[in-house]
């Protein structure tokens, strides 16, 4: 079963897919979306499922340090609501506290321009709540 893995932000949404077997995760792009127009990304989102035969996606919850959701978490929320609606797949939030820190201070420290990492942080970033919730599932 492949699973989506989605780092959904203001401007733009990270993607990444899970191998066939559900063990690792992989970046694929980074989606530019436009809240205020709503081009939420859907379109191409579709593409990818049907690509892939995705069956459940993976978005991550952004929640203040204290667990508590705030405005990015609130839109994360409605986000994974429209690609419910939109795409008729199951759809499961994955805490996702301090994972864009942890993409940036990877990429720093493996000595990635500034220019280089805006372009790759989101997509990393869905790798690495995609992993997470795929790690939390064999370790059961």
């Amino acid at each position: 079963m492949r699973i989506l893995g989605l780092d959904v932000g203001s401007k733009t949404v990270g993607v990444a897919i899970s191998d066939e077997l559900g063990w690792t995760a992989q970046g694929l792009e980074t989606i530019k979306i436009d809240e205020a127009t709503n081009n939420l990304g859907f379109k191409r989102l579709k593409q990818i499922i049907a690509q892939y035969g995705v069956e459940l996606v993976v978005v991550g919850l952004p929640k203040n340090m204290n667990g508590t959701i705030g405005p990015r978490g609130e839109a994360s929320q409605q986000y994974a609501d429209k690609l419910t609606a939109k795409t008729g797949l199951p759809v499961v939030l994955w805490d996702e506290r301090l994972t864009t820190m942890a993409a940036e201070k990877m990429l720093i420290s493996a000595d990635v321009s500034r220019q280089k990492r805006k372009k790759v942080i989101d997509k990393l970033a869905a790798v690495m709540i995609l992993q997470g919730y795929l790690d939390s599932k064999t370790s059961i």
